[in-house]
């Protein structure tokens, strides 16, 4: 069955919005708690590492929570992609529709978020003496396109598999886990030695903060860097796609 473009769009924003309203119903700070989840973390990480351990990282804290806002994006549409499906399985039973929208509206809400944490980088950066710059008008478009269809890809991927291996979701937790502390977050491409630097050209996640980072500190762009980005994506996004499809038709009897 084809769908018409205003279709998707009308249909991707109804689902958006109720998984806003859903996630913040009768909650009084609202959005602000996906705002305070990744500040706290990043005040626990500067004592640790910064007071602590005394990690020579200028503008520490700037440093941490640009990479902490996206990941954030990225970790949380992982983690509550892996229910997409579980959670609207009325509405796939009862309704006809293209059903690869429900775990994009989980990537889009997490997006909304992230660029709400926009502004308090902003207020960081100039806590920190420095400013935001004319790039990010054109940076944060294009990284966060690159990094939209990264996650899509792989949400796709996990929401479908979760329908048929519940066990899933312990290794994605612990997946995620790992590859948090194996993406320079907490630390720079600098402190990693030498015959370790490799991960960073596999891993598209630190591909993907290191140019976040780059960005918002710099006003920089690496565009090698960015098609390596984008061809994670495209990658991600066809490995996710195969599997939907190849699993699709049994959605309702596993629902």
């Amino acid at each position: 069955m084809k769908y018409n473009f205003g279709y998707l769009i009308d249909l991707i924003t109804v689902i958006t919005e109720k998984e806003l309203k859903v996630r913040y119903k009768s909650s009084f700070l609202g959005y602000l708690w996906s705002i305070a989840n990744p500040l706290l973390f990043a005040m626990i990480y500067y004592f640790i590492f910064k007071l602590v351990m005394r990690v020579q990282i200028p503008n520490y804290t700037v440093f941490l929570i640009t990479g902490l806002f996206p990941w954030q994006w990225f970790a949380s549409s992982a983690n509550n992609s892996l229910f997409s499906f579980i959670a609207n399985a009325q509405i796939i039973k009862k309704t006809v529709f293209p059903r690869s929208v429900i775990p994009l509206s989980n990537v889009l809400m997490e997006f909304l978020h992230f660029l709400c944490t926009i502004p308090v980088i902003i207020v960081f950066l100039y806590i920190y003496d420095m400013s935001p710059s004319i790039s990010w008008l054109w940076g944060i478009p294009l990284i966060g396109f690159g990094q939209m269809m990264l996650t899509y890809g792989l949400a796709l991927m996990l929401s479908t598999l979760n329908l048929f291996f519940r066990d899933l979701e312990r290794f994605v937790s612990l997946g995620i886990m790992l590859m948090f502390y194996c993406t320079p977050i907490l630390y720079s491409v600098d402190l990693i030695p030498e015959a370790y630097r490799w991960i960073i050209g596999t891993n598209p996640l630190s591909l993907m903060i290191v140019s976040w980072r780059d960005l918002f500190m710099h006003g920089t762009i690496n565009y090698i860097t960015l098609s390596h980005i984008y061809l994670s994506a495209i990658i991600m996004m066809v490995l996710g796609v195969w599997v939907f499809n190849k699993l699709k038709f049994r959605f309702a009897e596993i629902l």
